[in-house]
């Protein structure tokens, strides 16, 4: 029996390993789990698995969870407006707005929702 794939998913896929590459580049550590779905103009990523070990002993404090969680959320906003992520404008056919980003460090999982400027969940 074969499965069929939908453009779409193919698609969300594709956006998922470039967020994964993307933060492996520019942070050091991709998340291990990324799950992608897209909804009119933003793609939607849940990841865990993001927090390296240097940063899950960092968190230990309260002091280092704030760090972190400045790190994984302000920071990684301020990256995606300097260094666009033209490979993702491209794979969606649709040009970079904005991110929100948080992260619970306790649960070492994140969210991203890039926003586009035009609807990116086309088949």
């Amino acid at each position: 029996m074969k499965v069929l794939v939908s453009p779409v998913h193919r698609t969300e896929q594709q956006f998922a390993n470039m967020v994964r590459s993307y933060r492996k580049e520019h942070i050091g550590k991709g998340p291990e789990h990324i799950k992608v779905s897209f909804h009119g103009k933003w793609a939607i990523a849940h990841m865990s698995g993001n927090l390296s070990p240097v940063e899950q002993f960092i968190t230990r404090t309260e002091k280092g969870r704030t760090m972190i969680w400045q790190a994984r959320t302000q920071m990684i906003k301020e990256l995606y407006n300097q260094e666009r992520p033209a490979d993702m404008e491209e794979l969606v056919g649709a040009n970079f707005v904005k991110l929100f980003a948080d992260i619970h460090v306790e649960n070492d999982e994140a969210i991203s929702i890039f926003v586009f400027d035009e609807p990116i969940d086309k088949p």
